[in-house]
C-alpha cells in the first residue's frame, strides 16, 4: 500500500483535481495480490489525462500498460478491473520475472462524487488520528463505480454507499479491524456478495529530534526526504537558525520541562536525543519517560549509553542507545543513515537485519 507520504502526494493531487474545471484522471488501485509483486493491495496512483502519474505503481511495462487502460477509462468513464499473471504476457517484464500476480481496479473521477471522501481522510490523518477507507467496487463479481466510507476515531466520517445494507457490512468490517495495511474482503449482504478493499491508513510520521550536533543536522534532510513531519528542538534560540538547516524545517526552541505543553507527541512520533551534553540528554529524555511515541533514541558512547541506563530518572524509559542499527558508521551522514533504519525497523515491526537468512533464501 501506499507509504503515508505517498497516501500524503496522492490527498493533495486528488484536492486539487477536485477545484479544477474540468477533472480529468483515473485511480489505479491494487486490490489482490499473488506472489511476489512490486507493491501491496491497497497502493494508489493517480493518472491524469495527459498520461502523467502521480504515485508510481512501478516503473515497469505493467505500469505502462496501466496508464494505457487508465485513458480509455478516462475517455469511457466506465470502470474496469485489469488482471496481470503468466497469461498475461507482461509475466517476463513484470518484476523482472518474480511471477506475481495484481488484481487492478482502474475507475474514472469524473463523476461529482468520486472524490467527495478525500476531505473527510484528510481530515482525520491531518489531527493524526488512525483511518479504516472501505472501498466497494464488486457485486458479486461485477465491477460496479466504487463506493467509499471514510472510519475515523470509532465513527464513520464520510459514507457514500447509498444504501443501508452495504452501510452496515462495511462499517461492521471497518469497526472489526485491527490489522495494519490493506486486504480485499468478500462480505455477505443482502444485495450479494460485495468485494471491499479495506485499509488502515496511519498519518505520516514524526521525528523530533533534539539538540543540533553534526549528526543532528545530517539526520534532518535524510527525515525530510522520508516524509516525516521533522522538528528540531533546542533550547538554544541561535542553533535553531543556522545557514545549514534544510529549507521548511519546523524549529522548537523549549526546554525539557516544558516541551509536553509545546510539542504534542504521539504514537507515531519517534524521537532521537543528540545534544553535546550527558546531563542535558538525560533531562530530555526523563522528559520523555511518559510520553507515547513509537521510539526513543539517544547517541553516545559504551560509557555515556551506560550513564544514562544507570540514572534514576530514566527507569522505566524503553531507551534505544546508543540509536542506529549497527552498520559501522562513523561520519554524522552515516550515523544518520543508521538511525532513521532503526527508526524504520521499529515503526514497521521489523528486526532491522538482512532481507536473507545464511542460506541465501530471501525473507518474506
Amino acid at each position: 500500500m501506499n507509504s503515508p507520504h505517498e497516501l500524503a502526494q496522492l490527498l493533495d493531487a486528488l484536492h486539487r483535481l477536485r477545484q479544477s474545471a474540468e477533472p480529468r484522471a483515473a485511480l489505479a488501485t491494487l486490490t489482490r495480490t499473488r506472489g511476489s509483486t512490486f507493491r501491496r493491495p491497497g497502493t494508489h496512483m493517480l493518472v491524469l489525462h495527459d498520461g502523467s502519474v502521480v504515485c508510481e505503481l512501478s516503473g515497469g511495462c505493467p505500469q505502462r500498460d496501466i496508464v494505457a487502460r487508465a485513458l480509455e477509462v478516462i475517455a469511457s468513464g466506465e470502470p474496469k478491473r485489469a488482471h496481470y499473471n503468466s497469461e498475461s504476457g507482461l509475466d517476463v517484464l513484470m518484476e523482472m520475472g518474480c511471477g506475481g500476480e495484481l488484481e487492478i481496479l482502474i475507475e474514472p473521477l469524473s463523476p461529482p462524487r468520486a472524490m467527495d471522501f478525500v476531505d473527510s481522510l484528510a481530515q482525520c490523518l491531518s489531527a493524526r488520528i488512525d483511518a479504516r477507507l472501505a472501498t466497494l467496487f464488486a457485486i458479486d463479481g461485477q465491477v460496479i463505480a466504487p463506493r467509499r466510507m471514510v472510519w475515523c476515531g470509532q465513527e464513520v466520517l464520510f459514507d457514500a454507499t447509498d444504501d443501508a445494507a452495504i452501510h452496515r457490512s462495511l462499517a461492521e468490517a471497518c469497526a472489526s479491524r485491527h490489522q495494519r495495511g490493506a486486504a480485499t474482503l468478500r462480505l455477505p449482504s443482502s444485495l450479494g456478495m460485495l468485494d471491499v478493499l479495506l485499509e488502515s491508513l496511519e498519518p505520516p510520521h514524526a521525528l523530533v529530534v533534539i539538540g543540533s550536533s553534526a549528526a543532528a543536522r545530517a539526520l534532518l534532510p535524510l527525515s525530510t526526504a522520508l516524509g516525516w513531519q521533522t522538528t528540531l528542538v533546542d533550547h538554544d534560540p541561535a542553533r535553531l537558525h543556522a545557514p545549514d538547516l534544510p529549507p521548511g524545517l519546523r524549529t522548537l526552541c523549549t526546554t525539557p520541562d516544558q516541551m509536553h505543553d509545546a510539542l504534542p507527541l504521539d504514537g507515531h512520533t519517534s524521537v532521537v536525543v543528540m545534544t553535546h551534553n550527558l546531563e542535558r540528554d538525560i533531562a530530555w529524555l526523563a522528559a520523555l519517560r511518559a510520553a507515547p511515541v513509537a521510539y526513543v533514541g539517544s547517541l553516545g558512547s559504551r560509557e555515556r549509553v551506560s550513564r544514562m541506563r544507570h540514572a534514576s530518572e530514566l527507569a522505566g524509559l524503553r531507551l534505544h542507545a546508543p540509536a542506529g542499527l549497527d552498520i559501522g558508521s562513523e561520519t554524522p551522514e552515516e550515523i544518520a543513515l543508521a538511525v532513521a533504519a532503526e527508526i524504520m525497523a521499529v515503526i514497521n515491526r521489523r528486526s532491522g537485519g538482512p532481507l536473507r537468512d545464511n542460506d541465501g533464501a530471501i525473507h518474506g
